[in-house]
This record gives structure tokens, C-alpha cells and sequence, in this order.
């Protein structure tokens, strides 16, 4: 039985319908890595600066009341997951939530569309805001002091390369002093260290989680880039291939034709 011809014809337009919409979404989240690597790097750079302010505080003797250094001891883990708004991104959504499969008795707080529709919420990854991130750190700032929570972390993604994202997870509070036992020195503190830190947590907090959304935004616009490359590229493969097939299938039917023809003709 010969080839079918009309369903390779349907399958080659169908292969090349999703070739140009892997196309079009590529080129999309091409025209956003710019933004989304420059507002990395800005956001990184506040966190990296107060985190180091909050840590050198910290490590002063006279912060070791601050509740925000002290270890309880029931540990009620509450965890940000940051993931995408969508999906075609490759491995990076399921990165993400196969991390926060591994602390199954976590409160989870989501961040992205993808992580709401698993955990409830609706903060938006690429929309996400300075003042949704600073009024989510201090509810969460609130709930630690008060003991609610005793352990806060994120999940979110690593940026290593445009062709490597990793998920990861940080944990953020309880505070842990470094090996710098003397802390800052030379700096006059008003009212006193200790009240300084305390209102520096909470900006600390909202940096952090500020900064993780936007690395794994510019994480989930290069995953998904060189996700549409890739498939992209199949796409092209297994068109050309369906279409060799389909010039064979007609010469085989237009060669069949003519035999009986000249096989008619002869009779």
C-alpha cells in the first residue's frame, strides 16, 4: 500500500505552523534578555549591598538579642518559589518545583503564574514589583518575630550562562553570624546596633527576594530561547525529512501511473 499523500501534505503544514510560533517566541524572549539582564544585575547589586550591611551588623555582640538571629526550636519552614508565568522554557519550571518536592512539610509562598496554579497566589514573575516584594517582607518579617515562621528560604533559579540555569535554594532568616566575630567597627550606630539591624532586616528581605525574581526571570527568558532554537531547529529537520518522503511517495504514485499506462496501452 502506498504512502498517503495528503496526510503527509497536513502534517508537513502542521510541523511548520509550530515552527513559526517557536520562531515568534523566540525572537520574543530574544528582545526581552536585555532588559531582563540589566534589571538582574541592578537588583543584585542592592541585595549584595544591604546583605552586606545586615551581615556585618550581625556579627556584632550587640545583635545577638535581635529575633532575628535567635533559633527556635520547632522548625516551621516557610519557602518564596519563584517560577515562570509560562511554560516552553524547557526544564525550568520543573526544576523548580522538583526543589520544593524535597520539603513537603514547607509553607509555600508563590511567585509566577506557573508556581500560583501549584500553590495558590497571584504575584507574577515578569510583573513583579518593589512594592509587592517589600509588603510580602514585612508580612513575612512579622510572622518570624512572632514565631509563625522559624525558617525562611527561596527557591528560584541560578543564572549561570545563557545555556545553563540552575534551581536552587537560599535560606534567608534566621540570620547566621560569619566568622567576623567583631563586626563593624568604627561606626557610630543611632539609636544602637541592635535597632538598626532590626529595621534593616525587612529591606534586607525585600532585596533578597527581589533579587532572586529577577535572575530567575532572566533565567526563564534564556531557557525558553534556547528552548524555541532547539525545537526550532527539529522542526526544520522534520520538515525537510517529511517533505523527502512526500517527493518519493509522488514520484512513486506518478511512476505507478505511467506503468499502468503503458501496461493499458499495450493490451
Amino acid at each position: 500500500m502506498g504512502v498517503d499523500t495528503k496526510k503527509l501534505r497536513n502534517r508537513i503544514k502542521s510541523v511548520d505552523s509550530t515552527l513559526h510560533l517557536t520562531t515568534a517566541m523566540g525572537l520574543v524572549a530574544s528582545s526581552k534578555i536585555r532588559r531582563a539582564m540589566e534589571a538582574m544585575s541592578k537588583s543584585g547589586e542592592y541585595a549584595a549591598m544591604i546583605g552586606n550591611v545586615v551581615q556585618n551588623l550581625a556579627d556584632c555582640q550587640e545583635c545577638s538579642k535581635s529575633p532575628y538571629i535567635e533559633k527556635k526550636d520547632e522548625d516551621k519552614v516557610c519557602i518564596v518559589v519563584i517560577a515562570g508565568d509560562r511554560g516552553l522554557a524547557g526544564g525550568y519550571n520543573s526544576n523548580v518545583f522538583k526543589l520544593a518536592r524535597q520539603y513537603p512539610e514547607a509553607e509555600f509562598i508563590a511567585v509566577g503564574k506557573r508556581a500560583c496554579d501549584i500553590y495558590g497566589g497571584e504575584y507574577s514573575a515578569e510583573h513583579f514589583s518593589f512594592e509587592q516584594a517589600s509588603a510580602l517582607s514585612k508580612e513575612l518579617c512579622r510572622r518570624f518575630t512572632e514565631g509563625d515562621i522559624t525558617r525562611l528560604g527561596i527557591i528560584s533559579t541560578e543564572y549561570i550562562s545563557m545555556m545553563s540555569q540552575e534551581a536552587r535554594i537560599e535560606w534567608i532568616l534566621p540570620l547566621v553570624k560569619s566568622e567576623n566575630k567583631n563586626g563593624i567597627t568604627g561606626i557610630i550606630f543611632e539609636p544602637d546596633q541592635l535597632s538598626v539591624l532590626n529595621t534593616a532586616v525587612p529591606l534586607y528581605v525585600t532585596g533578597r527576594i527581589m533579587a532572586a525574581v529577577r535572575e530567575s526571570f532572566a533565567s526563564e527568558v534564556a531557557a525558553r530561547r534556547c528552548a524555541m532554537d532547539s525545537a526550532g531547529k527539529n522542526a526544520k529537520q522534520m520538515i525537510d525529512d517529511l517533505q523527502l518522503e512526500y517527493n518519493r511517495a509522488r514520484q512513486s504514485a506518478i511512476t505507478q501511473e505511467i506503468t499502468e499506462i503503458v501496461a493499458g496501452s499495450g493490451m
